[in-house]
């Protein structure tokens, strides 16, 4: 496989200080890329562009999923207060969750706040961001995703924690909580070890993997592996995911572990 050269990946924090140590991250990339290509890590993607913020904002809550049952075909027209929100977000006024966003969508919104003369494809660009969003799936309705790779991509610290699926015991007891009217918060104690929570410290070295996953897409084209040890390896439970991100005896398989060291090589 033949594998693109890169010049620079460039993090990008969209609400997520706090949530994970984005110093941290770039330096696992420095260590795993060498000196080329250089990581840059930058802050709001939106704050050069002030000036334009009820723009971006109508874009963004245009990017609104009302219903994960009907595909959005075409831009919906936000409503008023919907903007309002999403400029306030914009602004660093607020950090409210509970939004879903068409994942193509919100990329695509990320892509106009690349600097014209920074869209080369050896230039990786990495929108960390608590946005949770939603691609459209097989089974005719929305699934929330833990990423999107692409030019850019992008990926949610709030995805890494309600996107994969949690033990299936979980929802039967679940149910059983709501029933009985128990506070699910115990629930969730009683799972944290085998799911992500939303202040996890296992957050950072978790991200460490996907990001890593963003550089495989702007290496080869497919930022996944089959084998379920491998960072890269698609988890769709929480279970996988903790066990390919931290448990897994090695960081990559042998194919994907041959082929970055060969491309340091190069």
């Amino acid at each position: 496989m033949r594998l693109r050269q890169l010049e620079k990946v460039i993090l990008y924090d969209e609400n997520v200080a706090g949530m994970v140590n984005l110093e941290e991250i770039a330096d696992y990339l420095r260590e795993k890329l060498g000196a080329v290509p250089s990581v840059e890590i930058r802050g709001n993607p939106f704050n050069p562009y002030l000036a334009r913020s009820a723009d971006f904002a109508r874009k963004l809550a245009a990017a609104k999923i009302h219903d994960v049952t009907r595909r959005m075909i075409s831009e919906t027209v936000p409503l008023y207060g919907e903007i309002q929100y999403e400029e306030r977000k914009i602004l660093g006024k607020t950090r409210a969750f509970g939004v879903l966003y068409d994942g193509f969508r919100l990329l695509r919104v990320f892509a106009e706040l690349i600097p014209p003369d920074e869209r080369g494809l050896g230039l990786v660009h990495i929108f960390l961001t608590n946005r949770l969003f939603v691609t459209w799936a097989e089974d005719q309705r929305y699934h929330a995703r833990t990423s999107v790779y692409g030019l850019p991509s992008i990926i949610s610290t709030t995805g890494l924690v309600e996107a994969p699926a949690k033990p299936r015991e979980y929802y039967l007891l679940k149910q059983q909580y709501e029933m009985l009217g128990k506070d699910i918060l115990e629930l969730n104690e009683r799972f944290k070890g085998r799911c992500l929570g939303c202040e996890d410290s296992r957050l950072t070295p978790v991200m460490k993997g996907y990001v890593m996953q963003a550089v495989f897409y702007a290496l080869s084209g497919d930022p996944f592996c089959q084998d379920k040890g491998c960072k890269l390896y698609n988890a769709h439970w929480q279970e996988e995911l903790i066990f390919a991100q931290l448990e897994s005896h090695s960081e990559f398989c042998q194919r994907h572990a041959e082929l970055l060291a060969g491309w340091r090589q190069n």
